[in-house]
């Protein structure tokens, strides 16, 4: 199967932390090492400077991943430079659950860009997008990279020499311009147009009206209906046979949103019916992303698409947004305030998996949720089917700092330490009191049968870009996995 070795640990108390390359461990030994000395920081708080050191180690043989099945071109540029140039005045934030003119869209914007949250919506008229889209990518501060989940996850692991990507999706000229060699695109997948996608990016401490930023984040909007069909998941799942990947990963259901109810229904479940199709010894990874419709949500919890596949990625707002659609536990949690509780976002894993997963003896594949927030991550996974995951969630999160900082190894300068220091494990049992450690930058609980691995992240305080992120994060836990066979 797949495995790899260990990694990264991420610690620091107060603001900040240091992380650099040091000389390689064998594999599967974990180990961090206090590099800096307390030392007083502007402000009166401490640093405690903390490196891990990683091997990987990959199998003797190409290690292959099939991904599927949303891919496009993202247009980034700033959100408040777009709202500018479009002529919108600044006013107060509503968030709406499909976008149909300027009007929604600043709104839109506002609600979220106040919460410092990340968010998708799907912009119903045609002609007015391709109008917004149009003065977005010819604007001088705009930049076209690689979009879409499955493209993005792809992209992120073709860096790395020992992997060969199958990726199938809408791919126009432009799109597989950028696509790495490393990535190879079945011919079915090509089509004459790309798929564009705009992410509006903001920065912490950035204003709009009366509104400021707390965090850096991104929203994200587009009228792409190839993706919202999952036109290519056949396709992908018929090319399996011949390219015999080590892992699948899955993404693109949240597009179905912009479909009309009947639609979506009917393509889950044919979606349902392909990735049935998928032989049962090759983990397969589905990368959420946000919705609005909880009846949707619903559906695709209860229809059979999560005990179909292995392992989940998934944000804080995907996350309340699963409990809430299912009335699981923290439902009534309207949304989070400031840093997710950890307690709660275990309570909720545990959650998933006990119900949806094989963690209850239920006819269901999922043994592995990755969950990640600006402050920190948590790896929970069912007993017995995974391996490493200390350092899969550690390697996510130093991930997460270098994308956003756009380095190589990570700048002490530019990045601090949000993650609670010391929090509880569970609101709902008997929990326990874990106080972050500089000596073990990885803390593991265990509750009945499912453990957890929770690392804190290096945030960036000046992001270069935020978009990604997630699909960066959850590429790099996977590359660190290993899934024990059945």
């Amino acid at each position: 199967m797949w495995q790899r070795s260990v990694c990264v640990g991420l610690l620091a108390l107060a603001l900040g932390y240091l992380c650099v390359l040091g000389p390689e461990l064998p594999l599967r030994q974990l180990s961090a090492s206090l590099l800096g000395t307390l030392r007083r920081a502007r402000q009166s708080h401490w640093i405690v400077s903390l490196c891990s050191v990683v091997r990987v180690v990959f199998p003797g043989h190409l290690f292959l991943v099939s991904s599927s099945v949303n891919a496009c071109v993202d247009v980034v540029l700033s959100g408040v430079k777009l709202l500018e140039a479009l002529g919108l005045e600044p006013g107060d934030g509503k968030n709406h659950a499909v976008l149909s003119s300027g009007q929604d869209l600043g709104e839109a914007f506002t609600h979220f860009m106040e919460r410092g949250a990340a968010a998708e919506r799907f912009f119903s008229d045609a002609g007015m997008f391709q109008d917004i889209a149009r003065t977005a990518s010819e604007h001088p501060a705009a930049q076209l990279y690689v979009g879409g989940n499955a493209a993005l996850i792809g992209q992120k692991l073709a860096t790395n020499p020992d992997l060969k990507i199958l990726l199938c999706g809408p791919v126009g000229p432009k799109l597989h311009e950028l696509l790495d060699d490393n990535v190879v695109v079945p011919p079915e997948s090509m089509q004459e147009r790309d798929e564009f996608h705009l992410i509006l990016e903001y920065q912490a401490g950035e204003q709009w009206g009366r509104v400021r930023a707390p965090t850096a984040n991104r929203f994200i909007f587009s009228h792409d209906l190839s993706n919202g069909a999952l036109n290519m998941l056949e396709v992908f799942v018929s090319s399996l046979d011949e390219f015999q990947p080590d892992l699948v990963v899955l993404s693109g259901l949240h597009m179905m949103e912009g479909q009309s109810k009947e639609a979506r229904q009917r393509r889950l479940m044919e979606a349902v019916a392909s990735i049935s199709d998928i032989p049962t010894d090759i983990p397969i990874h589905l990368e959420l992303a946000s919705m609005t419709d909880q009846d949707f949500m619903s559906n695709i919890m209860h229809q059979q698409v999560f005990p179909l596949v292995n392992s989940i990625g998934l944000n804080e707002q995907e996350l309340l947004f699963l409990t809430q659609a299912a009335s699981g536990p923290h439902a009534s949690l309207a949304s989070w305030s400031g840093v997710p509780d950890v307690g709660v976002v275990s309570d909720i894993l545990f959650w998933l998996l006990k119900e949806q997963g094989r963690a209850a003896q239920r006819p269901s594949d999922l043994t592995r949720i990755h969950f990640h927030t600006l402050a920190y991550h948590i790896l929970a996974t069912v007993d017995g089917h995974w391996g490493n995951q200390a350092a899969a969630v550690a390697a996510g999160a130093r991930a997460a700092g270098t994308q956003a900082c756009a380095t190589d190894t990570i700048d002490t300068s530019r990045v601090l330490l949000k993650a609670p220091r010391e929090f509880l494990t569970s609101h709902t049992e008997p929990p326990a009191r874990i106080s972050l450690n500089p000596d073990e930058p990885v803390v593991h609980w265990h509750r009945e049968g499912i453990s957890f691995h929770f690392s804190p992240v290096l945030v960036c305080k000046d992001p270069v870009r935020t978009v990604g992120l997630g699909d960066a994060i959850s590429a790099e836990g996977l590359l660190y996995s290993e899934a024990y066979p059945q």
